[in-house]
């Protein structure tokens, strides 16, 4: 069996392998549902943008009220196999059952099968991400270790995405075959990654805690200035990255009118997204994290400034913002999640809890929230402006440009919003060893006590 090592550890490359494996598989239907899915029903099954946008909010909205609650089950969960790694098994069956019923509907598929299994997917995907992500936390105390941790992570993470996002090109660029080859895909895979992970990753020990009462907990939780400004920068950046996610595939076939080539744009977009991330790790041990998140949003928000410029044909030079935006994914993906962890340290020198699990349930609504505002926002909108969702219709060009606009000039507007939190962050390097230290050596009094 795995020996269980200190957080401070650094940990082997098998180790943050198998630790990133079931990254691959989220990865690989996570795309889909929030690319493909909103409009393979909104256009393909004809359920139009309006009810398609309006479900898929209220389904977030029910995954906003579950992720506290699996996130605080999971901190207080204690079995002989660990508090995380018994819920990765227990959520995979209703992911994998949901995600069939999702992603092949099959004939007279409505609003209301669309609202149920996504709310049950999102459940079953809550059971999972949300504990994986607190273990990886938990795995180092380290500034820079944990950076490496969510980087092979969030490496694999875009393993799957761009295996999804090379779908249309093997299989063809119809969406309803795609959707059917990630669930077959999903049903294999996923068991096995996370056999894989559950085996071989070592679970951190937590020693028994005197548990603060909810509405103490929750004083102390909102105190924390730094996870405050972190989880509204994060937010921000969700929703600025949502829009173009959700759009995507529409901006593809409207604007550029080149639908041939949405596989090979995404493919681009997240293999620039997983070289870049070593080149971001580097430069976030000798500029600090939140200051090379800042270079790489502000990166980003200056080349979708130059999105609405394109046109009809133009997939040669919208191939050349996916390299240059893909970029600064590596970014996003790796970052944000490594100073996460730092702020669970603040709050269990304030709390004396680790809660980990607590803190990525708030740090999972955001993201949800975020990326079901893109689509609670941008679907209806497009509706407003006159955009059709027959295969065969022609858009006028008012809404095309809205199309194009809320793309990317509104994502590079809000990234920029998110500059400024990001901008004042407080937790370095140096402040991150000192809370450290403060903890372990008050759980030194307390095991000599």
């Amino acid at each position: 069996m795995t020996s269980v090592p200190q957080p401070s550890d650094r940990l082997g490359r098998s180790v943050l392998l198998a630790y990133g494996l079931p990254g691959l598989p989220l990865a690989a239907f996570l795309l889909p549902l929030y690319v493909t899915l909103p409009a393979f029903y909104a256009v393909d099954l004809g359920l139009g943008f309006f009810a398609v946008g309006v479900v898929l909010l209220l389904a977030r909205l029910w995954d906003v009220v579950t992720d506290p609650l699996i996130g605080s089950l999971s901190d207080r969960l204690t079995t002989r196999f660990g508090r995380r790694r018994p819920w990765l098994l227990a959520g995979a069956p209703l992911v994998m059952v949901s995600a069939g019923f999702l992603f092949l509907p099959g004939p007279g598929a409505d609003w209301g099968g669309l609202l149920v299994w996504t709310m049950a997917l999102y459940l079953g995907a809550t059971m999972i991400v949300l504990p994986y992500s607190a273990w990886g936390a938990e795995l180092s105390s380290d500034y820079d270790e944990r950076s490496r941790i969510a980087g092979w992570r969030e490496g694999l993470v875009v393993v799957g995405t761009l295996l999804a996002a090379g779908l249309p090109a093997v299989v063809g660029a119809e969406r309803a075959v795609a959707l059917e080859v990630i669930a077959w895909s999903l049903w294999i895979v996923l068991p096995v990654c996370l056999i894989i992970a559950v085996r071989f990753v070592p679970e951190h020990a937590v020693a028994p805690q005197a548990r603060l009462a909810w509405r103490q907990g929750l004083k102390v939780l909102w105190r924390n200035g730094p996870f405050r400004r972190l989880i509204a920068a994060y937010f921000l950046n969700g929703i600025a990255n949502g829009l173009p996610a959700t759009l995507f595939l529409l901006y593809v076939e409207r604007v550029l009118e080149t639908p041939e080539w949405s596989g090979v744009l995404l493919f681009v977009y997240f293999l620039c997204g997983i070289a870049a991330i070593p080149l971001w790790l580097r430069l976030s041990r000798h500029w600090g994290k939140h200051r090379t998140w800042v270079g790489a949003m502000v990166w980003a928000a200056v080349v979708f400034a130059f999105v609405p410029l394109l046109g009809p044909g133009d997939h040669l030079w919208f191939l050349a913002v996916c390299v240059l935006t893909g970029i600064s994914l590596g970014a996003d993906l790796t970052l944000p999640a490594s100073m996460q962890a730092d702020v669970v340290d603040l709050d269990t020198l304030r709390s004396r809890q680790s809660r980990a699990g607590l803190y990525f349930a708030l740090w999972g609504v955001a993201t949800k929230l975020a990326l079901a505002l893109a689509v609670g926002i941008a679907f209806p909108v497009l509706a407003l402006a006159g955009l059709e969702t027959g295969q065969e219709t022609t858009a006028s060009p008012s809404a095309l440009f809205v199309l194009a606009a809320l793309y990317s000039l509104l994502p590079a507007a809000i990234k920029l919003g998110a500059v400024a939190l990001v901008a004042g962050y407080p937790i370095t390097a140096a402040r991150l060893r000192r809370i450290r230290r403060l903890i372990e050596a008050r759980a030194a009094r307390t095991a000599w006590d």
